[in-house]
């Protein structure tokens, strides 16, 4: 599988091409017959507080930041917030943890006295239209069902029945985990959903009897719930009863979330992020027989393909696919931001025995690997996030991003010429390079590795440098260029940010992003902010588990050939060729960090060197994948210029330029690739002998 991005409408295609260039003169984008939207997920738990409990929580969150309580020193806030405990990312609540660390909060509760042996809460963010995550645990069942004969309506809710939990549970050994992926669905969409199952994957209907889905008519709703994925390829292999899609379809008469769900009035703290459902991720299998269900049952296309060397991170290799749905473009960027529409689901498998995939399908077995969720302003958020655990012990941690991924001062930076406004307009000599990274690395400023400090002002590296250099050979050289020097130094620590954004950003904002490790990437002139979340639903540490990502996308005005504005995309930003190799990486490298710090506590030399020569090559690897992921990603949006050009030429001359252009790009993009490939498979195997001899 190669890189690439067909991330636009589909077209009739009335004639073939070699090249996958749709014809100029055809121009018939394909209503779908069914039209899904985001609507919630739903979470399976070992146990849940009562409501008290998660209202006393929201309740003193709310306190602490009306008064004041972000904006305090650390060890005033600390004080403030009262009794604190280190932060743990296993073990925890993860309803406490939303309500904690997001400022979400609790919207809905099912009734124990309708007697499923459940208790399930339903958690959104501030606008009733973003994420909605239904967490369910079994309890001791309450005695009758008086509740639910009190109000008249039925008594039984099949999406909370007990033996739900305990199925999930056994079909993802024993683990807490994400269960449900549901989407909304326009009236009579049920039926012809249901027919398509019932005719290409009937095995796949969690109720096989016909009507497959629920009726709650008292509530008005229907329900159609259906495995998500076969246990290898589809036709060949059983049905893995594990993860369930579910179709919803509500009247508009529907009083509740879902059916068996009573309203629970929320309070928010008045400075909370409202978060949209962007894409949600699985692991699987058989990656190509969950995209052929998808698309024979949903009539969902390929958006994008990473190949193996977009995700290869030392010895593990993953392929991925992004399928979805064909939204429709939103009308605004506003529209983009809270419009549930647009459907991606991105799909990995394990190409290799080792690494993370790998490891969630070994110990977890298929399943969902994590949520994305939109907000208006990514840096923001995560930086409350962070400053939220840091005086409280509560919410989320994030996995560890390699500093070089941000940038990193070379005697290179100094004495070559500059490259995207990173280095000096007038190179200086190797031996004042040499003196300044020495004098900079001596006085703590820089790292052995160049990652220079991210609280380096320009003030402090001069009066170091003054200091450090003064009477030297290099000394005179040095107070000529002292002030772009300076500049180079603490540009260096986002450097690589800054090669590829620019000065669209200002020097806070660059900060901002490597002090909370956020990744950034951009593609046609649109720009992608992502982070994740340490793992969730985690019992002990070290387990797989699945984990939630949060994303910002910028998306860029741009016009067509004519003149017209052309739609928002959906997606705009992509999904990160960059961020994926280096989600990959940083795993691996959160990893390999652990494995460091136990073998030092366990005084294990030799594990704790072979830890640090893991990180080593993992971080070389990033460094050297940057350069040629520009490459893709530059080919992918010539690509899909080329296209559009296509679609809009009305001479032979104007078509025959953009299939030339078009044909360019296919082949610096197939360049590119085997470049990566070629990166991948040579870590791979320094990464295969590394461990070969760190063993003997």
């Amino acid at each position: 599988f190669w890189a690439s991005s067909t991330l636009r409408p589909r077209v009739l295609h009335l004639s073939g091409s070699k090249t996958g260039m749709p014809p100029s003169n055809v121009d018939v984008a394909m209503a779908p017959e069914v039209e899904v939207h985001f609507d919630h997920v739903q979470l399976m738990v070992d146990s849940v507080e009562d409501l008290a409990t998660y209202t006393a929580a929201a309740a003193r969150q709310n306190a602490f930041v009306k008064d004041g309580g972000l904006g305090m020193p650390t060890d005033k806030a600390a004080a403030a917030w009262g009794e604190q405990t280190e932060f743990v990312a296993a073990g925890q609540d993860v309803i406490l943890q939303m309500i904690h660390g997001l400022s979400w909060r609790i919207t809905g509760q099912t009734d124990i006295a309708l007697s499923h042996g459940t208790q399930s809460y339903l958690v959104e963010s501030p606008d009733p239209r973003g994420v909605k995550v239904l967490v369910t645990a079994k309890v001791p069942p309450a005695n009758g069902n008086g509740h639910a004969a009190k109000r008249g309506k039925t008594s039984v809710y099949n999406h909370f029945q007990a033996g739900r939990v305990e199925q999930f549970m056994k079909h993802q050994s024993g683990r807490q985990g994400i269960s449900v992926l549901a989407f909304t669905v326009a009236r009579g969409t049920i039926d012809m959903i249901e027919t398509r199952y019932r005719a290409k994957h009937p095995t796949l209907l969690v109720n096989p009897e016909s009507p497959s889905a629920a009726t709650y008519d008292a509530e008005g709703f229907k329900i159609l719930d259906v495995y998500a994925y076969y246990k290898g390829e589809v036709g060949q292999s059983e049905v893995d009863p594990g993860t369930v899609i579910r179709f919803v379809q509500r009247a508009a008469t529907a009083e509740s979330f879902l059916p068996g769900i009573d309203k629970v009035a929320p309070e928010f703290s008045g400075d909370d992020t409202a978060a949209y459902f962007d894409h949600w991720v699985s692991n699987v299998v058989s990656r190509t027989g969950f995209l052929q269900t998808l698309a024979d049952t949903l009539d969902f296309d390929i958006k994008v393909d990473f190949n193996a060397g977009v995700v290869a991170a030392g010895e593990a290799q993953i392929e991925s696919t992004v399928t979805g749905n064909v939204g429709t473009p939103p009308g605004s960027f506003e529209e983009g931001q809270v419009s549930h529409s647009q459907v991606f689901l991105p799909t990995n498998n394990a190409l290799s025995a080792v690494g993370h995939v790998h490891l969630f399908l070994e110990e977890i077995g298929q399943g969902i690997q994590h949520i994305a969720s939109r907000v208006n302003d990514l840096t923001e958020f995560i930086a409350r996030v962070n400053r939220i655990r840091q005086v409280t012990g509560q919410g989320f941690t994030f996995l560890k991003i390699p500093h070089s991924y941000y940038g990193m001062l070379t005697t290179a930076t100094l004495d070559a010429p500059a490259v995207g406004g990173v280095g000096l307009a007038a190179p200086v000599s190797s031996d004042l390079a040499a003196a300044v990274l020495s004098t900079l690395q001596a006085a703590g400023l820089v790292d052995p590795t160049g990652i220079v400090g991210v609280d380096a002002t320009r003030t402090k590296v001069a009066e170091v440098l003054e200091a450090g250099l003064a009477g030297a050979a290099v000394a005179e050289e040095y107070k000529a260029n002292a002030g772009a020097i300076a500049d180079a130094v603490v540009r260096a620590r986002y450097s690589n940010l800054y090669k590829l954004i620019g000065d669209h950003l200002d020097e806070e904002k660059y900060l901002k992003i490597v002090k909370n490790q956020i990744l950034v990437d951009i593609q046609n002139g649109d720009i992608l902010y992502q982070i994740f979340t340490c793992n969730v639903l985690q019992r002990e540490l070290g387990h797989e588990a699945p984990f939630f990502e949060f994303i910002q996308r910028v998306c860029s005005r741009k016009t067509n050939p004519d003149g017209s504005a052309k739609p928002i995309k959906a997606g705009c930003g992509g999904f990160g060729i960059r961020n994926f190799l280096t989600l990959f990486l940083s795993i691996e490298v959160t990893k390999a960090m652990n494995e460091k710090v136990a073998a030092a506590e366990a005084g294990n030399a030799k594990g704790e060197a072979l830890a640090t020569k893991k990180i080593e090559i993992f971080t070389n690897q990033l460094g050297e994948s940057n350069p040629i992921l520009t490459a893709i990603t530059d080919a992918m949006t010539a690509q899909g210029d080329a296209k559009d050009r296509l679609l809009y030429a009305t001479t032979p001359e104007a078509k025959a330029a953009a299939e030339a252009d078009y044909a360019t790009a296919e082949a610096s993009l197939k360049t590119a690739n085997a470049a990566l490939l070629e990166c991948s498979t040579r870590h791979s195997e320094w990464m295969r002998t590394t461990v070969e001899e760190g063993s003997k």
